[in-house]
């Protein structure tokens, strides 16, 4: 049927029960089950980090999810107007939540870019970052993954490793401080808009595209994530790793960091707060069983952060057997996982460049399909907001390129040489965090004191009226 100019569009709903549970597996499966909470799990306690984990996953992961889930399904409104049929006065706990969205856009594209740098580099004869022969190395440089090579204590602490060097001097290009934020680096930047190109087209068309993208991005990094936990578990020394990975100390469970720790892991990990749920729930049919849905999402989201522990501690087992240092020594979270460790494993590994591409590829998917339904949340949140503007026949592709493209300039700070400095920031400040949790403590008693007691309120009246 053809679009009429200036025809308010219809809102839609999923095609299909299965593309709403895939493009919600999309945006809470993540790089952080991946790199984050593994090594959360190691730091705090090993296995006794399992029993804070879990008890904020009964008592706040899966009643948020479900609040925030339920919400959406029963407005049918994104993350901002849904608020105006609930609870009004709670209104900037909608706009807050895009705000943390619009930075998690703006900054979580960066770690895609870098990972298509990789994959792109994974399909040389040999791995640039297997050598110190490159224009980037320093003499301090040491090739970790040598067979011949011989260490001592005085060497690792005056060296740098290859795989370190190609990080900071040739993705990086690393200045010494935020201060210094120097030159672009161009190839990082054709990354970028690689990463970006492909994440317009997967969402320009509404949930009409992202429900059929999602197939794909929210399924194939569990076949890539199963090849390297089948190739981590037959490695010498992987279940060192794995012991190690969940080797309980029960005495670490006194301290509160690593309670507060496993709370905000699962407020991150769950995207609660910045209203996605709300969003992907809105395109469900007003009787949908989002109870049922909430738990197998839940449970998918905290069985693939244990699993993808057994792949990553493993591999990580392996590389500290074959360097002859302790497991602690090798053990890292965040881009050091992703960009340094891994890496380093991999050039030790027979066939490297299969395993590296094997790796940057479940990479790429997992932070593909959470970067472009994170898009798709705030597309919709605004586009609720501005219906008769923003729904005309048209009009969303256009919205679509200019928010893209906002996003690509106040981002282009961070592919300079002092732009990882920027990223952390971001990183640490804009999308995770105290943030989350306050809006979460917000959204909770709005919720649960206002429009709770407001609803038993008008309740009480009506029953005093029928009965008169």
């Amino acid at each position: 049927m053809t679009r009429i100019k200036g025809q308010i569009e219809e809102r839609g709903h999923w095609g299909s029960k299965a593309e709403f549970l895939l493009a919600v597996a999309g945006i809470v499966i993540g790089l952080g089950n991946v790199w984050r909470f593994p090594y959360l799990c190691y730091r705090n306690g090993g296995g006794a980090f399992l029993i804070p984990y879990l008890v904020f996953v009964i008592t706040c992961g899966v009643p948020l999810f479900l609040l925030e889930t339920a919400m959406g399904q029963y407005t049918q409104e994104g993350g901002i107007t849904c608020w105006h049929r609930l609870c009004p006065l709670a209104e900037g706990i909608g706009y807050a939540g895009q705000l943390i969205v619009l930075y998690s856009c703006m900054y979580y594209i960066i770690i895609l870019a870098w990972a298509f740098f990789y994959l792109i580099f994974s399909f040389s004869s040999q791995l640039p970052w297997d050598s110190c022969d490159n224009t980037w190395n320093t003499d301090d440089c040491v090739n970790l993954a040598a067979k011949n090579l011989t260490l001592n204590w005085t060497t690792l602490i005056n060296s740098t490793s290859a795989v370190t060097e190609f990080w900071k001097h040739r993705v990086l290009a690393l200045s010494g401080g935020i201060e210094e934020v120097g030159n672009i680096n161009w190839e990082i930047l054709l990354c970028l808009v690689a990463m970006w190109i492909i994440c317009y087209f997967c969402v320009w068309k509404g949930v009409k595209s992202t429900g059929k993208v999602v197939f794909f991005t929210a399924t194939f990094p569990y076949v890539m994530l199963l090849v390297l936990l089948i190739r981590g578990l037959t490695l010498p020394g992987a279940l060192q790793g794995v012991v190690f990975y969940l080797y309980p100390e029960p005495a670490r469970l006194a301290d509160p960091q690593v309670w507060m720790e496993a709370g905000a892991q699962i407020f991150f990990s769950y995207a609660l707060g910045t209203a996605s749920l709300t969003v992907l729930g809105s395109y469900n049919k007003y009787n949908n069983n989002c109870y049922r849905d909430s738990l197998w999402l839940c449970l998918l989201n905290s069985g693939t952060s244990v699993v993808a522990g057994f792949a990553v501690f493993s591999v990580l087992g392996f590389m500290a057997q074959k360097q002859g240092v302790p497991i602690e020594e090798v053990a890292e979270s965040g881009p050091g996982l992703a960009f340094i460790a891994y890496p380093q494993a991999v050039a030790m590994m027979p066939f490297p460049q299969l395993w590296s591409v094997c790796f940057f590829t479940m990479i790429i998917l997992l932070g593909l399909d959470t970067q472009f339904v994170a898009m798709e949340v705030f597309m919709t949140s605004v586009m609720d907001l501005y219906p008769m503007v923003l729904r005309k026949a048209g009009r969303r592709e256009i919205f679509l390129l200019l928010f893209c493209f906002f996003c690509f300039l106040c981002q282009l700070v961070m592919v300079t040489e002092g732009g990882m400095y920027v990223f952390q920031l971001f990183d640490y400040y804009a999308c995770s965090g105290a943030c989350l949790l306050f809006l979460c403590v917000f959204e909770s008693l709005a919720m649960g004191w206002v429009f709770g007691e407001l609803h038993k309120s008008l309740f009480s009246c009506s029953t005093v009226l029928v009965q008169s």
